[in-house]
């Protein structure tokens, strides 16, 4: 018996995939716990459908986040913190103070996305901010007193 998996199943498929099993299995296990339809041709057609909405929408994901990171790439973000009179700095900046500065120029960037070093001296330092597996951008993060 062929069935469409509406769950993953251990030792027997992800969800989506046409398997076949037996007709036990598939009718007293999977379909009665509604872990899995029949194989019609309807149902596997619509399936495919589905998968192919999915891969169109990840590609369009993939293309913008592409855009986004091509557009951050060289930028540089000031950063203001507090410094005493004879130029320590008062705390850290972190990926935090970043966020919030990209925010300010209308880039909403997740403070977990930047990697760097906490900053605790004025100057210039790299960050790179990783949107996703193999697409990332680096800018130069400037730390002033306010």
């Amino acid at each position: 018996m062929k069935v469409i998996l509406l769950l993953d199943v251990k030792g027997t498929g992800k969800k989506g995939d046409v398997v076949e099993v037996s007709d036990g299995y598939g009718k007293n296990f999977l379909i009665k716990k509604g872990m899995a339809k029949a194989a019609t041709a309807s149902n596997v057609h619509e399936v495919e459908q589905q998968k192919a909405a999915q891969a169109f929408h990840k590609a369009e994901e993939v293309k913008a986040t592409k855009a986004l990171a091509e557009s951050l790439n060289g930028k540089s973000v000031t950063v203001k913190i507090k410094v005493s009179e004879n130029g320590k700095v008062f705390g850290s900046v972190t990926s935090l103070h970043v966020a919030e500065s990209l925010a300010q120029m209308g880039y909403d960037i997740d403070k977990k996305k930047i990697k760097m070093e906490p900053l605790k001296a004025l100057g210039s330092c790299p960050a790179e901010i990783r949107f996703m597996e193999g697409v990332s951008a680096k800018i130069t993060v400037v730390v002033e007193s306010l």
